[in-house]
């Protein structure tokens, strides 16, 4: 696997089964991986001597453009496209950035094996031009509860009305519509309601800011980065879980939150939350600020359809497992070994 330096890292590791190299940080990575796989080829740098059988190009917004330096098939991981996040990078990076996932990648990858999370990805792909007869989805799987901690259920809910936010704080994600929410919500005869934010980022102390300026900075807990117990204390202890992102390829956080029997309410237009959520089913999707506060409110105060939402949601988040995804993946890959090409939603074996 060839990834960035992160603070303490090696340059190289080999770690349950898995050799690990390292070169360059958030932006030099690509280039450097590009260099370090071409020279490889000649038996030069940290890669020499090495000949895959496929070589899997996330594309998180920048992709590697693996294909240019190697002969091996290239799978392309996208999980979704960066349109609405790349204005963030500035003007000019953005444009730049945009331009890369949106006109070069497609090119260079023309006839490449595609491979997303979720169906409103694969969409995506297909409006950039990527060949639906290219383009595989597996979903991604979700890790079991830890056996310390309690399954969400009645004993475990918080007393007070609690909404869970679960996600990387980043503009993107519009942890403030929440933030909002909640004011508005208390204001309007929920005065006991709270919030729990878990997760960390750079927009975090702007987030800190707005909960202040809105008057729910004691209503609410920034938890930050927590352990994977501490996370499912929290969902298990939530009425609701909010995910108001602006981008989702998939969405892990709502199958987390089902998990412990809670519903999530989300924004349609996110693209992939409406894989993960089944609107009216195991939550709630919505359009506008205004129908996520309406939904908030309406799940809070209604304890039977909240309770159903959430039993409905708990039931569906046991179709997902790494093991299943694992499967999924390793098809892809071997197709793309053969020169065979993958469409479509890839289910368990026994499904095909």
């Amino acid at each position: 696997m060839r990834t960035a330096r992160h603070p303490g890292s090696t340059r190289s590791q080999t770690r349950a089964g898995m050799r690990f190299s390292r070169g360059g940080g958030r932006l030099t990575v690509y280039p450097r991986a590009l260099a370090a796989l071409a020279l490889a080829r000649f038996g030069v740098g940290g890669l020499a001597g090495f000949r895959p059988d496929v070589i899997v190009d996330t594309h998180n917004g920048m992709g590697f453009f693996a294909r240019l330096a190697t002969r091996a098939p290239v799978v392309v991981l996208v999980h979704h496209c960066h349109k609405e996040q790349w204005p963030v990078a500035g003007r000019l990076l953005g444009k730049l950035g945009w331009w890369l996932e949106s006109t070069a990648s497609p090119w260079v990858h023309r006839r490449a094996q595609y491979l997303t999370v979720s169906l409103p990805s694969l969409e995506g792909l297909v409006r950039l031009g990527v060949g639906r007869e290219r383009a595989a989805v597996v979903r991604a799987g979700v890790d079991q509860v830890p056996a310390s901690v309690p399954v969400g259920g009645p004993e475990t809910r918080d007393p007070r009305p609690t909404l869970c936010v679960l996600t990387r704080l980043v503009p993107h994600k519009r942890v403030e519509d929440v933030l909002e929410t909640l004011a508005e919500l208390r204001a309007g005869g929920l005065p006991e309601l709270r919030l729990d934010v878990v997760g960390d980022g750079w927009w975090a102390d702007n987030l800190k800011r707005r909960a202040h300026e809105l008057g729910v900075a004691d209503a609410t807990q920034f938890h930050g980065r927590v352990s994977e117990e501490r996370k499912h204390e929290v969902l298990s202890r939530a009425w609701l879980h909010v995910m108001p992102s602006l981008a989702e390829g998939w969405g892990l956080a709502v199958i987390e939150a089902a998990q412990h029997g809670v519903p999530t309410v989300g924004y349609t237009g996110s693209g992939g939350l409406t894989d993960s959520i089944l609107d009216g089913v195991t939550g709630m999707l919505v359009d506008s600020h205004e129908e996520l506060a309406a939904a908030v409110r309406d799940l809070v105060c209604d304890h039977r359809l909240r309770e159903a939402l959430g039993e409905k949601a708990r039931r569906r988040a046991r179709e997902f497992s790494w093991n299943q995804t694992a499967d999924g993946v390793r098809r892809v890959l071997e197709a793309a070994m053969r020169g065979d090409r993958v469409s479509g939603l890839v289910g368990p074996a026994n499904d095909q």
